[in-house]
């Protein structure tokens, strides 16, 4: 059989490393069809000259950008049969990524935990990006429900494993250049809002909403290399319980981003991924909205010229952010589709 169906639940084995294919150098090219997606209005990632001015090189690739790549490496062999994406943990952002680097990924099975049901396991990973030198670049945890091929089939071993409620700020921004905060031009950058004007516990409605298309994700899905099955195939999307294509939860994630830029356009970096969890799907058509909330603040070590915030970031669909709509009970309110936590980089 010359064709890869995909791993199934009982195919993975804890300690596993599994080594993906295939290396993507991404040129500015990628960072134009990403801007045409998403619309992202960060400074920092939209101009060479304001970069340098700030400390860069030049303009480093957005943060999302890496991680979508990195990401989609992964599916292949990590989640070709998921049934959902469930969350992440433990992500750092290890230094900043430039157009005509090479990435390439690989994936440690960490936990592995099979459904009551028996039809599917998830299966918990560690996924690292690194460059053409085998620098790393990004780690992230996630973990994804995968179907089992055999409802049968016994599996190995178990375990669940122990991750960090949150990646801890002196973890943080290793491998940025030194910057020049006074550089940084408020004007241009498109918000006078530095560090020390926000504080532990602030919520901020982003105010904006964008509609999703059909094209748009499928797109996105592509330029990422990101082959899973329920992004794809409308035809076998029939038979689901949705009846239809799911779109990335990495799509709602950047949109997120990108709409989080009216009330935070100097969180010019993603330094950390705390937490993340998708609460419901999306589908094309519907419209993303999304509102922040202050976690915490926090310095850097030996670092003067910039802090960071830790943000949580609630997007809901088809329903506008004035009135934050959060977590309801035990549940969350029917709207909302994501809930990351994270930290941001501003200049002081």
């Amino acid at each position: 059989m010359k064709t890869n169906p995909g791993r199934f639940f009982e195919d993975f084995r804890l300690g596993e490393t599994i080594r993906h294919a295939t290396p993507r150098t991404v040129t500015t090219g990628d960072v134009a069809l990403y801007t045409a997606l998403y619309g992202p209005r960060f400074a920092v990632q939209s101009s060479d000259a304001f970069a340098a001015a700030f400390g860069y090189a030049r303009a480093p690739l957005d943060d999302l950008l890496v991680f979508h790549v990195v990401f989609g490496k992964t599916v292949p062999d990590i989640s070709l049969n998921a049934v959902a994406n469930l969350g992440y943990a433990e992500g750092r952002f290890l230094r900043p990524v430039y157009p005509g680097e090479t990435l390439n990924s690989v994936s440690e099975v960490i936990g592995l935990k099979e459904s009551s049901n028996r039809q599917t396991g998830v299966v918990y990973v560690r996924s690292t990006g690194t460059d053409a030198q085998g620098e790393a670049v990004l780690s992230y945890c996630r973990w994804v429900l995968v179907r089992k091929r055999d409802p049968e089939a016994a599996i190995a071993e178990e375990a669940v494993p122990s991750l960090a409620k949150a990646v801890a700020p002196e973890d943080l921004a290793r491998g940025l250049p030194p910057l020049n905060a006074q550089a940084y031009d408020l004007g241009l950058a498109g918000s006078p809002h530095r560090f020390g004007d926000y504080a532990a516990g602030e919520r901020i409605d982003h105010v904006d909403g964008m509609t999703v298309e059909e094209a748009e994700h499928q797109i996105a899905t592509r330029l990422f290399q990101n082959t899973a099955k329920v992004h794809f195939d409308g035809f076998a999307a029939k038979d689901t319980r949705f009846g239809k294509r799911l779109i990335y939860g990495g799509h709602v994630i950047s949109l997120a981003r990108a709409l989080s830029f009216n009330g935070l356009g100097n969180a010019f970096s993603i330094a950390g991924i705390n937490a993340g969890r998708h609460v419901a799907p999306l589908f094309s058509g519907d419209t993303v909205y999304a509102w922040s909330e202050v976690l915490a603040t926090a310095d850097l070590p030996g670092r003067n010229d910039v802090g960071a915030l830790r943000l949580r970031t609630v997007a809901t669909k088809n329903q506008p952010c004035t009135a934050h709509p959060d977590k309801a009970g035990e549940g969350y309110d029917p709207a909302v589709i994501l809930d990351l936590d994270y930290w941001a980089l501003m200049p002081r």
